[in-house]
């Protein structure tokens, strides 16, 4: 819990805050908010405000947005190796070749007009992208797409229109210094279990950001749980400060996002149903993990109604029953994350 910022001891900024999670999921889906907002908003409290975010990553470059994550700018330098790899698959390999002219073009149109939006480069691709997705012939967003991964191209702004490109070397520092692949993967490492605290040292793979550690840290066992952990040991050092409180998480949190480390650490069942059809949810659309202390007791299914300006509070459902204490702690989240919005609560029962 200390390690990702979810002591009664609040983290100061959103940098700092960015800096101890090592990442921010970008998930768009504002049911009740976009995930960064959600996730900042549950360390920080009342302080943060989405366009603090916004003017740190469009005007002062402390954050940057890389691989669907926002990141401190500090971290650019362990990522340029990954960046160089980039794209990983042959197919997207053998398409950048096949489109060596028009990957030019979008290159010198950016340098020539950007920030630009997909839509305002021309798609002049030698070759189509195929895909069975909704990706399939948007050749100028997946080139934007590859072209970022690798690094040539950044994210300079977001806003309601979507993500505006640009060349990487108006967006990222020039004198960020270079390390060795495996000093940037093993600082990643590093990093990653600090803000996890205690991780497995082999996981599910994924796509951009893993969620284990490789061989940092200490081994270490958890009863009752299969397998050995990796443990970060200044966090052991410090576990007497911590001072528990009550949160609401984004279904994207990266306390949560490990669903099967998520039941191992804390025998919590979860998943998001947004993509389920209705009748087959038991919790909600979008419902949040409930954290009081160090345990995990339910779920909030709620929806920001902005056009009424309410947070509809369809259901909270209790793992176990709630005592009266827990209760209280709930329903006092629930109308600050309300206040936060600038809504009212409607739907909330009597504690």
């Amino acid at each position: 819990m200390r390690a990702q910022l979810l002591s009664a001891d609040r983290p100061a900024g959103i940098v700092e805050t960015v800096d101890a999670l090592t990442v921010v999921n970008i998930e768009p889906t504002a049911a009740i908010a976009p995930s960064a907002d959600l996730i900042l908003w549950s360390r920080l409290g009342w302080p943060y405000q989405p366009a603090d975010l916004a003017r740190l990553v469009e005007e002062d470059r402390a954050i940057f947005e890389w691989g669907g994550f926002y990141r401190t700018m500090a971290d650019l330098p362990l990522l340029r190796p990954e960046m160089a790899v980039r794209p990983q698959s042959r197919e997207a390999r053998e398409w950048l070749t096949a489109n060596a002219v028009f990957r030019q073009e979008v290159l010198d149109r950016l340098r020539a007009d950007g920030p630009l939006r997909p839509p305002d480069i021309p798609d002049t691709a030698q070759v189509s992208w195929r895909s069975s997705g909704w990706t399939n012939n948007r050749n100028t967003l997946q080139m934007l797409e590859m072209l970022v991964l690798h690094g040539d191209v950044a994210i300079a702004a977001r806003d309601a229109g979507g993500r505006l490109f640009d060349l990487a070397e108006r967006v990222y520092p020039s004198d960020a210094p270079a390390l060795a692949p495996e000093d940037a993967a093993r600082e990643r490492a590093e990093r990653r279990l600090t803000s996890l605290g205690i991780a497995r040292a082999k996981s599910i793979a994924q796509p951009v950001e893993p969620v284990d550690v490789a061989s940092v840290g200490e081994e270490a066992a958890v009863q009752g749980v299969s397998g050995t952990w990796r443990v970060d040991r200044a966090a052991l050092a410090d576990l007497d400060r911590f001072a528990p409180r009550t949160a609401l998480l984004s279904p994207f949190d990266r306390l949560v996002f490990d669903r099967r480390r998520l039941e191992d650490l804390f025998e919590y069942e979860y998943l998001l149903e947004m993509y389920k059809p209705a009748s087959k949810r038991r919790w909600g659309y979008f419902a949040l993990p409930i954290l009081h202390g160090d345990r995990f007791v339910g779920k909030l299914d709620a929806k920001a109604d902005r056009k009424s300006g309410v947070l509809v509070v369809n259901a909270i459902h209790e793992d176990t029953p709630f005592d009266l204490s827990t209760s209280e702690a709930v329903h006092h989240e629930i109308r600050d994350l309300a206040r936060w919005l600038g809504l009212e609560v409607r739907g909330l029962p009597e504690a």
